[in-house]
């Protein structure tokens, strides 16, 4: 069971699809989250889910107080149940905005006009390499200066290739066999 797991919905339940994608478990998402509060990073944050499968990173974010969240995802029974994970966190009092957007990561952040200060990647794991850093290269130029992206893969994948994206490495932690790598724009 994949619920909120703090703030204003704490304790509402999300769906997850039924096949094609990993949700993050709340054992990470607790210790992001506080991590990411602990660094004042979610308070009146805009926020792009890429990838989002159930939604749940974006919609955490929001039930914690960040100002508006953009989840994007490819599939269209995905997007419908991020929709309704939406709907379900606003009927719990999030009154911000959540957006939710069926496209490709990569074409839609060559299309959109939009400046995010926290993003989350949590692609396939068998997502390529090079289709990472293509994602983040397209994301590069709508952080904001202070921007934080983190991407969550596999261990063994190993880091994205920040350096590739015009991005900077931060920070890393593994849990398990899940690992999420920090990053944002040089200083």
């Amino acid at each position: 069971m994949t619920r909120i797991i703090s703030g204003r919905a704490g304790g509402t339940v999300l769906d997850v699809p039924a096949k094609g994608t990993r949700p993050t478990s709340d054992r990470v998402r607790e210790s992001l989250f506080g991590a990411l509060e602990s660094a004042g990073l979610l308070d009146g944050a805009r926020v792009a889910d890429l990838y989002a499968g159930s939604g749940a990173l974006g919609l955490e974010s929001l039930s914690r107080g960040a100002a508006s969240a953009d989840l994007v995802e490819l599939s269209g029974p995905a997007a419908g149940l991020i929709r309704r994970n939406a709907a379900r966190v606003g009927a719990a009092g999030v009154s911000a905005r959540a957006s939710v957007h069926r496209a490709n990561v990569t074409a839609y952040l060559t299309s959109v006009e939009a400046e995010w200060d926290l993003v989350f990647l949590d692609p396939p794991y068998d997502l390529a390499d090079a289709d990472l850093t293509r994602a983040l290269t397209a994301l590069a130029p709508h952080l904001s200066p202070d921007a934080v992206v983190v991407v969550e893969r596999s261990t063994r994948s190993g880091a994205p290739d920040w350096a590739a994206a015009g991005l900077v490495a931060e920070r890393d932690r593994a849990y398990g066999d899940t690992t999420m790598w920090w990053g944002g724009l040089p200083a």
